[in-house]
């Protein structure tokens, strides 16, 4: 395939944020009508296909390389997947049509549409496998914490350095048991421990405004794929990140090699996870920290969106009210 042009930092913003936030409300929209239905299924098949809708109306050609699992009920938003103008230059994309689908299923606060879009080749190729993580906040020096150090040191190094004592550091952590011994040790540590049921891109972003989320640090296990997208926003609102992904399949080991992830020990930071420049669009579904969830009133919807762009460092507060009808 022969390369298609490459677009700068200023026409990304131009072109796709308007268009990335669309899809995200789109998305959001379409999830927000099941919530609290209890069926997880048919709240992301609204989210992926109202996504695919607007994404195909992209004035760029998309394509996808986080985007939905090969076993996902839909194809139309599968890693490989390419959407917009036939002819237009090239531009990554990263989605997550709803992000908690289980919090939205249940009504639980936190659920999330994202699409983050960059230049080819911005984003790691992180193949369907979980990966370890540790993030925390921009404002601390680079190193502070790191993933091969146990949790309670990281939560005192991140004390010191915050100046505070342990029991001012609130870590997040996904409630899996495969977490207990980090959740333990966190608290013995010191540190409140906020555990999360599902979302763990949230998670991380989370960490981006301790201010407004209370949440200092996120550890644990998670979907790679869902670290990067999570890593895109860090690159645009600054933090650190670490992650190591866990290849437990051939088939995962044989994936990361098509990609050149060669080292199975690699620690990636957030630079080499997202390499350039990136735009990220978040909507609430459900009320969270973050944002606002969808609102259905009296004929009008309205939705919160928070958008990212690393070329400035800039974070957007998009609030929108459309006809129901639209």
């Amino acid at each position: 395939m022969a390369q298609l042009p490459q677009l700068d930092p200023a026409s990304i913003d131009r072109l796709l944020t308007i268009e990335l936030a669309r899809a995200t409300e789109r998305a959001a929209v379409a999830a927000a009508r099941l919530r609290g239905r209890g069926d997880e299924r048919s709240a992301d098949r609204a989210a992926v296909e109202a996504m695919r809708e607007e994404l195909a109306r992209l004035p760029v050609r998309g394509r996808i390389v986080i985007g939905e699992a090969d076993d996902a009920d839909s194809s139309h938003l599968q890693v490989g997947a390419e959407l917009g103008a036939a002819a237009g230059p090239l531009v990554e994309l990263a989605v997550a049509p709803l992000e908690g689908a289980t919090l939205c299923a249940k009504d639980m606060t936190g659920a999330l549409a994202i699409a983050a879009a960059a230049t080819s080749g911005t984003f790691l190729h992180a193949p369907d496998s979980y990966m370890d993580k540790i993030a925390i906040g921009p404002g601390y020096p680079e190193g502070v914490v790191d993933l091969d150090r146990d949790p309670a040191e990281n939560v005192r190094a991140l004390a010191e350095a915050k100046g505070v004592a342990t029991n001012g550091i609130t870590v997040c952590v996904l409630d899996r048991p495969r977490h207990a011994g980090i959740i333990s040790t966190c608290r013995k540590a010191g540190a409140c421990v906020r555990l999360i049921s599902d979302g763990d891109v949230a998670g991380i972003i989370f960490v981006t405004d301790p201010s407004e989320t209370g949440v200092d640090m996120y550890l644990g296990r998670g979907g790679a794929p869902e670290g990067v997208l999570a890593a895109a926003v860090l690159r645009c609102a600054g933090g650190q990140m670490q992650g190591r992904l866990v290849l437990e399949t051939p088939e995962q080991r044989a994936s990361a090699l098509r990609h050149g992830l060669t080292d199975p020990r690699k620690k990636y930071g957030v630079a080499e996870m997202v390499t350039g420049d990136v735009v990220v669009c978040v909507t609430g579904v459900t009320d969270g920290p973050l944002v606002d969830g969808v609102v259905f009133d009296k004929g009008r919807i309205g939705t919160e969106t928070l958008v990212y762009r690393s070329a400035t460092g800039t974070v957007r507060c998009i609030g929108a009210r459309r006809r129901a009808s639209v």
